[in-house]
């Protein structure tokens, strides 16, 4: 049994349409009007796929393809939001691979014991509404739904207010539900499968996670009369803090990876001295020991660097998730339907989060890695070879069919 990889392509695109760039990207942040219109164009082909579709309250969508027997789902899910100017492969290629392995079942008249979800999470970018993944953390019972609710862009917008907006705050609870496995397709974000000349990523887990925000206070003024000797300059202390950060992972770990990404400085003109910047750090390893370290050596880098300008801040560490490793019953029903292709894949660990890392505490999880060109993502230049996409579509489909078990 294999997937349809020319309706798969004409999917793709079509949805790809949604929020494109002029440059062949994608801009469709989470709730946004063209969100919605993605969520719109998923629910009807889930429905014309015969799913029952439904919203819970954090705008989570989930189409249900009835199984045999009462059993729980097997559920394939990610997501349709995009970071600014990001790619179309991260988040619904998982979404549209999933589709299609639900509409091979239903060409084949395949008919599994275990029901079949497709789930599509809300927020999972964290590009919007900050933290990263936020629904799928909710339905996790990690993060509470008011919290959740609360979180504002950076207009001032409630996600909740958002989610009411564009018709999408549902009624179904949100919280942990009976789950017989999670699988999700994504693209790798980095080069070891391109390099590799390998089609499948084994997913075997997620790195350890740790998000925080700083805000440096200095003294703003004028750019022309102000002598150097008495500035208090808030960018000059972050540019300190970004450097610091960037030299973290040589001081503990090859794999740690630390980044600044957001940098807000205020008022932001030509002529005046900074006088506030708040700035995001975003340090990732494969041991929650080595980040523990790494937010030390933040804060002390932050202490100094303040210090020296003569600048307060506040630091905060408002988001951790630790490293995750994913079940190995799932993770081996993905390698079984890889070999079963013939195709070439390896084990590997994901450096980017992804709802699976939420969903891994709530049932036996798993994930299917494809090939990133050149490595990169959240770029409008993030593409896969559909070569590979197609491999990687029926590694889902053949894992599901493992996971879900045809009726007898």
């Amino acid at each position: 049994m294999r997937t349809n990889r020319k309706r798969l392509e004409d999917t793709f695109e079509e949805l790809g349409r949604i929020g494109e760039t002029a440059r062949g990207g994608l801009t469709r942040l989470a709730l946004s009007d063209e969100d919605k219109r993605a969520r719109d164009q998923m629910a009807a082909w889930m429905k014309a796929a015969g799913l029952r579709v439904s919203v819970d309250q954090m705008g989570n969508i989930f189409g249900e393809r009835p199984g045999s027997e009462p059993l729980p789902p097997v559920m394939m899910g990610s997501h349709v939001d995009s970071v600014p100017t990001g790619g179309k492969y991260d988040g619904q290629l998982g979404v549209l691979c999933a589709l299609e392995a639900i509409r091979t079942l239903n060409d084949e008249r395949v008919r599994t014991r275990h029901p079949v979800t497709l789930a599509i999470f809300t927020n999972e970018e964290g590009a919007r509404f900050q933290p990263a993944m936020i629904a799928s953390g909710v339905m996790a019972g990690k993060i509470a739904l008011e919290d959740a609710y609360n979180a504002r862009d950076r207009n001032g917008v409630r996600l909740g207010d958002e989610l009411e907006r564009i018709g999408y705050l549902g009624s179904e609870p949100c919280v942990p539900r009976p789950i017989r496995a999670y699988l999700e397709l994504h693209i790798e974000q980095g080069p070891c499968l391109e390099d590799e000349g390998r089609s499948v990523g084994v997913v075997e887990g997620i790195v350890a996670i740790a998000w925080s925000r700083l805000t440096l206070r200095g003294v703003q003024d004028h750019a022309g009369p102000t002598p150097m000797r008495i500035r208090h300059d808030a960018l000059v202390a972050a540019a300190e803090i970004v450097r610091a950060v960037r030299g973290i992972p040589a001081r503990l770990s090859p794999e740690m990876v630390a980044t600044v990404g957001r940098l807000d400085v205020s008022p932001n003109i030509t002529n005046a001295i900074p006088g506030r910047v708040v700035m995001s750090v975003d340090i990732r390893d494969p041991k929650d020991e080595n980040v523990t370290r790494a937010l030390g050596l933040l804060e002390g880098a932050v202490k100094d660097a303040a210090a020296s300008e003569g600048v307060g801040y506040e630091l905060e560490h408002y988001w951790r998730v630790p490293l995750t490793p994913f079940h190995p019953e799932v993770v081996d029903a993905v390698e079984r339907a890889a070999q079963s292709l013939g195709v070439r894949y390896r084990r590997i660990l994901s450096g980017a989060g992804h709802d699976a890392q939420y969903m891994a505490a709530i049932c036996p999880t798993g994930m299917i890695f494809v090939p990133s060109r050149n490595g990169r993502s959240h770029c409008e230049a993030e593409f896969t070879p559909m070569d590979d996409i197609e491999h990687g579509a029926n590694t889902l489909l053949g894992a599901l069919l493992d996971l879900a078990l045809p009726a007898r």
